[in-house]
């Protein structure tokens, strides 16, 4: 009678299962089939030369590499800031904390008008950037900064919890036995914090790859240079060419799809390997 009520306390697995099967399929199966259908009304080799011309591979090498970096520098930073947070008290916390959701909350064109602004040549940062050569508008460098501003709350709210719940124990243990701060982050708090990490990274990555409001502003957009792929998907929706642009976006999908494949198997094997 108690596993009954344990496993029952909501209506049963089929008619669970049932729901979540029904919703999945109306907000993530149904919309991406449609997608892969519509891509290929050209044919095979419409969709290979929508998808691999040069200017759209262009477009995919600058949103990959531009979401690499991005993605790195908020990992590095996202440890920080979580550190920081999580083992510190000081004054006005709670608010800088708030902050962090804030590219969650602000509409990303205005987020990319704000960015191109303050690193315009005559902008706040933009003025001493330039005057040591950085170009930080219409650039890779600005692209990459618009996805670190855009990027950093996926890293740092997934490290945070961890930390949170780490035992201090752990690390004066370590200083018990003589470790030194250095052995300390990475033989006992890296490896706790390292699957979070590895979830932040792609996460962030993954968003940076689909993003579009916040970089647009400030990519300048030149094609073969500073053109993203998402660009590209709007510029051929504007010219109604649906299946151009469906092409485009599988490939997206697909990179994003298996770096978080990646991600989850590298987490996998961290897992299995450190037990």
């Amino acid at each position: 009678m108690a596993r009954w009520k344990k496993t029952k306390v909501i209506p049963g697995f089929g008619l669970s299962m049932g729901v979540v099967l029904l919703y999945l399929s109306l907000i993530v199966i149904i919309p991406l089939a449609t997608v892969f259908v519509k891509s290929f009304d050209s044919g095979l080799s419409g969709f290979m030369k929508a998808a691999f011309s040069q200017r759209v591979v262009a477009g995919y090498k600058v949103s990959l590499l531009c979401s690499f970096i991005a993605a790195s520098v908020n990992s590095i930073f996202g440890i920080i800031i979580s550190w920081v947070l999580v083992r510190y008290d000081f004054p006005c916390k709670r608010i800088i904390d708030g902050f962090i959701d804030l590219p969650f909350a602000l509409p990303t064109a205005v987020a990319g008008i704000s960015l191109t602004t303050l690193f315009a040549k005559n902008g706040w940062i933009g003025q001493f950037l330039y005057s040591i050569g950085i170009q930080s508008i219409h650039s890779k460098f600005g692209i990459s900064m618009a996805l670190v501003f855009i990027g950093i709350p996926f890293v740092v709210r997934t490290i945070q919890p961890v930390l949170e719940d780490l035992d201090i124990q752990y690390e004066e243990a370590a200083i018990m036995l003589g470790a030194d701060r250095i052995q300390i982050f990475f033989r006992v708090i890296v490896p706790e914090i390292f699957p979070a990490l590895l979830t932040g990274f792609a996460l962030a990555f993954a968003r940076g790859l689909g993003e579009y409001g916040s970089v647009i502003f400030i990519a300048g957009n030149q094609p073969m240079k500073t053109e993203i792929a998402p660009l590209l998907i709007m510029s051929k929706l504007g010219e109604y060419d649906y299946s151009g642009a469906t092409a485009i976006a599988i490939v997206m999908l697909f990179a994003s799809f298996m770096i978080l494949l990646l991600i989850n198997i590298l987490q996998a094997l961290f897992s299995k390997f450190s037990k």
